[in-house]
């Protein structure tokens, strides 16, 4: 087990879109999936969000279809897991040596405030610096717009990432109420952004210590590719 066997994961604070009057927040299942592969490899995990208290969960996330999708109504169901959402911790008050790593869930609802906390901006880049895997999904890689390094390069320059693609957006008819396109987003930074041949096809991409996934399939995925690093003998 690594320095400390502990992971952070970061949720949104935001229920609702700006321009259109539908709800957002949490895609539930983006949590659970990585939480059920860190949890059975014997990581112990802590939820953050930009405000810390509670987190909105976006509705389509539990129809009961998306809940029948690998487990997720089982934690769905279990009241002292989702206890864990009506109190996070504040993403200001972390203290990035207590993990070895960091996940940013995604759901619509994180387009608008991780972009916008300076707070997990800097803590990004601290972990991503000083050797600790940084990891996405989805949206969650809006978290990684804003993030610049010490060097004042952004940290996705040249960097081979993923997340919601623009096609899916479309396909999720939410392309008019987004902020904006993330995919086009990330390649004016110079990322190296790539998705997978079919929209919703799971998709991660591992570069160095960073680990992204493009889409709410491709938590499970990205929850193995950190473990896996993890725990490899070199510390991956």
């Amino acid at each position: 087990m690594p320095a400390t066997g502990r992971i952070l994961v970061v949720v949104t604070n935001t229920g609702e879109y700006q321009k259109v009057g539908m709800r957002t927040g949490l895609w539930l299942g983006e949590l659970t999936h990585f939480w059920d592969v860190a949890e059975g490899q014997g990581f112990t995990m802590d939820i953050a969000s930009p405000q810390g208290g509670g987190v909105p969960l976006d509705p389509e996330s539990l129809s009961a279809t998306v809940l029948a999708e690998l487990g997720t109504e089982e934690r769905y169901r279990d009241r002292q897991f989702m206890d864990l959402l009506d109190d996070t911790l504040r993403v200001a008050d972390v203290n990035p040596e207590d993990y070895d790593a960091i996940y940013l869930t995604g759901g619509h609802g994180v387009m608008f405030d991780f972009p916008q906390s300076p707070e997990l901006e800097a803590l990004m880049a601290r972990f991503y610096e000083s050797g600790r895997v940084v990891s996405t999904v989805c949206h969650g890689a809006t978290g990684l717009l804003n993030v610049d390094l010490s060097t004042g390069e952004p940290l996705v320059r040249g960097k081979r990432v993923t997340g919601f693609s623009w096609p899916e957006e479309e396909l999720a008819h939410r392309a008019d109420a987004v902020p904006y396109n993330l995919e086009e987003q990330l390649r004016k930074l110079g990322a190296e952004y790539t998705a997978a041949d079919e929209p919703f096809e799971p998709y991660v991409v591992e570069d160095g210590n960073l680990v992204t996934g493009q889409n709410p399939g491709s938590a499970r995925g990205v929850g193995e590719a950190v473990v896996r690093r993890l725990l490899a003998p070199t510390g991956g």
